[in-house]
């Protein structure tokens, strides 16, 4: 299907708006290729036309990949929701046959996702819809808008996005746990917030790489501090440390089951600490989305699962 629009310059080719969409998607010019379908030069020849439409260069060379230009990121979301409105409008009146869909959904949270439900979200892809690949993407050390930006298409965890036109769905709430290696110290006897801040050293998890946090908080209102000698940035790093350590590390309840299929051991802290609210959050503009709907409601599923499953035992 070939669609066009006129303009100053003579018409607009809307099939520049799904190259550009697939470039933008896969930051390559060969990528791009393969999923349209074309040679890597009529690509190429493609991205000058877009280029010349936007008089911005879209795609840069960084090293050997190539980078989106802040202009590129600026439209990056809209362009997506135009091609996606532009194929439901030409789409049969029929229900959408997920089997024929080829698309990326992205999905963009908690480290410990794609551990915990990675192999069941591919196979349930592989079943339903072999057409849509999924990349998973862990939290940045920096807040960008990344749902608004087309960035990300699901955000899953302890929801960040605070644009209020962002849709959030709250599944369960979380708390978090200690976690330490079988036969630590620490798990002999009844353990007290003294023993807890003065006995052991604590390893954080911080992508930021913060060295203070809800459990400093905690100690400081019982006039305790604690031995923090390290921090790393994803949880699951931080499993293989405590592994092999005396250190003492931290973790939801809802990756518990993480910790144990490395033996390790997880308990309740003595203190006070703030809750967690797990969800889902997206923009709007996937709201009819069938293949967003479709990410939704396995991604939804898979994670109450878990909590009604009951994986989240401590111990």
């Amino acid at each position: 299907m070939r669609v066009t629009q006129s303009g100053r310059a003579g018409g607009l080719d809307l099939n520049l708006l799904v190259a550009l969409d697939v470039l933008l998607e896969e930051q390559s010019v060969q990528g791009a290729a393969h999923r349209l379908h074309l040679s890597e030069p009529a690509m190429s020849r493609t991205l000058g036309r877009i280029r010349k439409a936007l008089g911005d260069p879209v795609l840069v060379r960084a090293g050997r990949k190539m980078v989106p230009t802040p202009r590129a990121l600026a439209v990056r979301a809209e362009v997506s929701a135009v091609v996606e409105r532009a194929r439901a409008l030409f789409a049969p009146g029929q229900d959408t046959d997920l089997r024929t869909v080829s698309r990326t959904l992205t999905i963009i949270g908690h480290d410990s996702f794609p551990a915990l439900f990675g192999p069941r979200l591919l196979a349930r892809a592989a079943a339903e819809a072999p057409g849509i690949r999924v990349r998973f993407l862990t939290e940045s050390h920096v807040d960008t808008p990344f749902l608004r930006q087309g960035t990300a298409d699901l955000e899953v965890g302890v929801v960040d996005s605070t644009a209020p036109e962002v849709r959030v769905e709250m599944l369960h709430d979380d708390r978090m746990v200690g976690v330490v290696r079988a036969g630590h110290p620490l798990l002999e006897g009844e353990l007290t917030p003294e023993r807890f801040a003065t006995e052991v050293d604590h390893l954080i998890v911080s992508r930021r790489g913060k060295l203070h946090g809800p459990v400093d908080t905690a100690l400081a209102e019982l006039g305790l501090k604690r031995r923090v000698v390290g921090t790393v940035g994803t949880f699951p790093a931080s499993l293989f440390v405590v592994r092999d350590t005396d250190l003492v590390g931290m973790i939801s309840l809802w990756s518990g089951s993480i910790a144990h299929s490395l033996g390790l051991v997880t308990f309740d802290v003595p203190l006070q600490l703030p809750g967690l609210e797990v969800g889902l959050a997206w923009h709007p503009r996937h709201d009819a989305d069938p293949a967003h709907a479709w990410l939704r409601g396995v991604v939804r599923e898979l994670m109450m699962g878990l909590v009604n499953g009951r994986l989240l035992d401590v111990g």
